[in-house]
């Protein structure tokens, strides 16, 4: 697959900078795979247009606030994940063509592994800034609207953003199970080789309970909510164990086993998210669908509105 069938024209003005008062207010575009229909609707109306027998999967887990800021030189550290050995974590840094290992207040840089990824040490536990990603430019006023409001297992370094619209009342009208797969940034990496299948895909952290995934792999229609809960069910589906890591690729031509439907947000160009949705989808539908959305002046990426493929 060509990068280019990963780009398209959005206007700067349909970024969302900031979630709506309400997280099930935003829209939600319907796209009914089989009969090529589309329906606009809001967030809230979800329930309505699932089946009976739909098992809506999430994915629970919770955003480390994980941007730390450091000086001399001027900076910041970004937590992507713990590795388990001697209190180490794995970040970003930069400048990193001025950092050196040393200390620098809160963070020790033990280790440059390359491409701006050090090993670490913090002192106690993680308390910098929520990671929001760099098109969004104005503040949060609220750190917990960049959680899903059954985020539980701290871990992410960013949001499963499909998450974001669900309320407790509408959460309520579902049948719910949840996986936790701990989002690092190579998820949202965009591609850089000209040719998708020669990007390199990091893999990242899950685990499922047994119990929900028997009431997974049994359940009539499996709703996935977001990419990550994509990668998990459909690693599991090829078996894998119940926890590890996963680096499952899901391109155009990909086989789905057990996710049925699909809601997630609009994504970035040359993303792998994209490249994901367009494997569910199609590659030209994805394209029409988006060019739709654009017209029809949804809001898009983090805190932005919603499609649900089914």
């Amino acid at each position: 697959m060509n990068l280019a069938e990963l780009d398209y024209t959005l206007p700067a003005e349909l970024i969302a900078q900031r979630p709506l008062e309400r997280r099930d207010d935003s829209r939600l575009l319907v796209y009914e795979r089989s009969i090529g229909d589309v329906r606009h609707r809001r967030f809230s109306e979800l329930p309505e247009e699932l089946d009976p027998d739909e098992l809506v999967v999430v994915n629970d887990s919770r955003v480390i606030p994980a941007r730390i800021p450091i000086e001399r030189p001027r900076g910041e550290v970004l937590l992507l994940e713990r590795t388990g050995v001697d209190g180490l974590w794995e970040g970003l840094a930069r400048p990193t063509r001025r950092l050196r290992a040393g200390r620098y207040g809160p963070v020790e840089l033990v280790e440059h592994l390359g491409e701006g990824r050090w090993l670490l040490r913090l002192d106690g536990e993680p308390a910098g800034e929520m990671p929001l990603p760099p098109y969004i430019t104005e503040k949060l006023a609220d750190p917990e609207r960049y959680q899903t409001v059954y985020a539980d297992p701290e871990g992410s370094a960013a949001a499963p953003t499909a998450g974001l619209h669900f309320t407790p009342e509408l959460l309520e009208r579902l049948d719910m199970e949840r996986v936790t797969l701990h989002v690092g940034l190579d998820t949202f990496r965009p591609v850089s080789a000209e040719r998708l299948e020669e990007h390199e895909l990091h893999s990242e952290r899950y685990h499922v309970e047994a119990a929900a995934w028997e009431r997974i792999r049994a359940a009539g229609r499996v709703l996935a909510v977001g990419t990550t809960t994509v990668r998990v069910l459909e690693s599991l589906a090829r078996g894998a164990p119940l926890a590890g890591r996963t680096d499952l690729f899901v391109t155009p031509g990909f086989e789905f086993r057990r996710v049925d439907s699909l809601l997630t947000n609009f994504h970035l160009p040359r993303s792998t998210l994209l490249a994901l949705v367009m494997a569910f989808v199609g590659v030209e539908e994805t394209r029409r669908l988006y060019a739709l959305a654009i017209e029809q002046r949804y809001r898009f990426y983090s805190f932005g509105d919603a499609m649900l493929i089914r």
